[in-house]
């Protein structure tokens, strides 16, 4: 059984119209969302093994920010085809794990979180999921190795947004 997790990066800055999409960091709301949903996941028992990030900054900030807040002490992997990154390439990231990986969170962008969680919930319809900015989705597929993961083969166990965590 692998556990994956998928996470959209959280709250970015707009306030420089003139900086490259790739370079824009967390908004001071994406800063506070980050520590709360690595503190949640470490709670709930669901320290990933391994994070794939995409290499944007907001991207960086929200896994190593995750990672800390957690006590994640593994690598983050950057993977450059998660940015912008459709579905597809949140799925080959994680084919492309070695298989002594139980659980993995992939950090990166929407609309390939949706699409993401479309295919590996074989939902049909990348709209099915919407995740608000540090929203974290986990499915469990029943597999021994990542490169046997196929759309429709994962089952939804929980989804987790910034707001409600900030609630409890």
């Amino acid at each position: 059984m692998k556990t994956i997790l998928l996470m959209r990066h959280a709250k970015s800055d707009w306030d420089d119209p003139g900086l490259d999409d790739f370079d824009r960091p967390l908004a001071k709301r994406g800063i506070e969302d980050v520590p709360r949903m690595g503190r949640a996941i470490a709670k709930l028992a669901h320290l990933p093994d391994r994070i794939v990030s995409s290499p944007a900054r907001r991207a960086r900030e929200t896994a190593e920010g995750f990672a800390a807040a957690a006590g994640f002490r593994g690598k983050i992997l950057y993977d450059a085809n998660l940015y912008p990154g459709p579905g597809e390439a949140w799925i080959r990231a994680l084919r492309g794990l070695s298989d002594d990986v139980e659980r993995a969170l992939v950090v990166a962008h929407s609309p390939g979180c949706e699409e993401a969680a479309a295919l590996l919930l074989g939902t049909g319809s990348p709209g099915a999921v919407r995740f608000p900015t540090g929203a974290i989705l986990c499915a469990e597929a029943d597999i021994e190795r990542w490169s046997r993961l196929r759309s429709g083969g994962a089952t939804l166990q929980w989804f987790l947004v910034p707001k409600v965590v900030k609630a409890l």
